[in-house]
């Protein structure tokens, strides 16, 4: 099988730490190219993955780099307010664009990113790795076999400390800064296919304490988000709290809690509970989810499938993110416009890749500060 030739746009943390050791784990998917503005990554990075040097390109010069390598798909790992732009810029390149989230910053970003990928015939995907992760897939498994009963109510916290400078509390809400673009989008996703439907209001809360960090964003924002069939999904999201990863859903019958529920350093875990029984545990062996995703991604390509998780997958989200941020300036419910959506995330999805081991990052720290 040909293998699907990557440039990587955008080396800051994740990207080091996580998506360019995946490729190593992958048997159809190539890096060939990376794109950054520091001159030092270009360098460094490209020595780490036996690059040629000139394979090692700037901002300025990504049609360039795409044209020259013959690039068959980028992978998007820009700040958020610079997906839209990026994906339009290898759209028209011919490219297929695998998107990290948020998919952008607004609803109106998502849907050119879809109609761009859509003018040129190139695959567009967002990197929901949970899609593929197998304790989430199993607890929707567990959701949909009807073991919980009639689900009712979903519940999630995620939080961390993020340093002062990182760019997601330098960032204002409406450059894709804050913690609702950041984590709070993992809690929407993951309500989203547990009930395997759309929210159609939020309400939303703001709660800063006065840390100098939160000059331009929240530091934690409560979210309630109301389903169809009187269901009802909660979550707070923050960057001012103990690191914490969980949801629980829970039914008539029963109830699962992962936790941690969406990292990618350390093994999940779940506990399930069914009526009076008594608790079941489970942990997952750790993996490497970057891989999976890169796996999954150019198996699209080769076979001109349309992803799941797609664009229309990230608008929906971005419908969400924008009716919180509404509700928070205003106070007030806000309706949610719905996306029409008939694929979501399915245990036929499954790919299970072994944990990669990460080099030494150049000009790179995690949202805590660590290098």
């Amino acid at each position: 099988m040909k293998r699907i030739r990557y440039a990587v746009v955008g080396v800051g943390h994740i990207t080091q730490n996580a998506l360019l050791p995946g490729f190593k784990n992958t048997k159809n998917s190539e890096l060939v190219a990376i794109v950054t503005g520091d001159a030092a990554k270009r360098k460094e990075i490209a020595r780490q993955y036996d690059l040629d040097p000139k394979a090692a390109y700037s901002y300025d010069d990504l049609e360039t780099c795409l044209r020259t390598e013959k690039v068959d798909a980028v992978y998007l790992g820009v700040p958020n307010h610079l997906h839209c732009e990026y994906t339009v810029r290898a759209a028209k390149a011919g490219a297929h664009v695998l998107c990290e989230k948020p998919m952008a910053v607004t609803s109106s970003e998502c849907q050119t990113m879809i109609d761009a990928c859509k003018e040129a015939g190139t695959r567009l995907m967002i990197a929901y790795r949970l899609h593929f992760e197998d304790a989430n897939l199993e607890a929707i498994r567990i959701a949909t076999k009807g073991e919980l009963g009639d689900l009712r109510i979903f519940t999630s916290v995620f939080s961390q400390q993020v340093a002062e400078g990182n760019i997601r509390i330098t960032e204002p809400e409406s450059r894709g800064g804050g913690n609702i673009y950041d984590m709070g989008v993992y809690c929407i996703n993951a309500a989203r296919y547990l009930f395997r439907d759309e929210p159609t209001g939020v309400f939303a809360v703001p709660v800063s304490n006065g840390d100098a960090r939160f000059r331009k964003v929240p530091e934690m924002t409560s979210v309630t988000m109301r389903f169809p069939f009187d269901r009802v999904a909660s979550f707070v999201s923050s960057f001012g709290a103990q690191p914490t990863s969980e949801y629980t859903l829970i039914g008539e019958k029963g109830r699962i809690r992962l936790s941690p529920a969406f990292d990618y350093q350390k093994p999940l875990a779940y506990e399930l509970v069914i009526g009076e029984r008594e608790p079941r545990h489970k942990t997952f062996r750790k993996r490497d989810q970057f891989g999976a995703q890169l796996e999954y991604f150019s198996e699209c390509i080769h076979n001109h499938l349309k992803p799941e998780p797609s664009g229309e997958e990230g608008l929906a989200d971005i419908r969400v993110v924008e009716a919180i941020l509404q509700s928070a300036a205003t106070g007030k419910w806000v309706s949610v416009q719905r996306t029409e959506k008939k694929d979501r995330p399915s245990e036929k999805q499954k790919i299970s890749k072994p944990p990669v081991h990460p080099p030494e990052l150049v000009h790179a720290a995690s949202p805590s500060g660590k290098h």
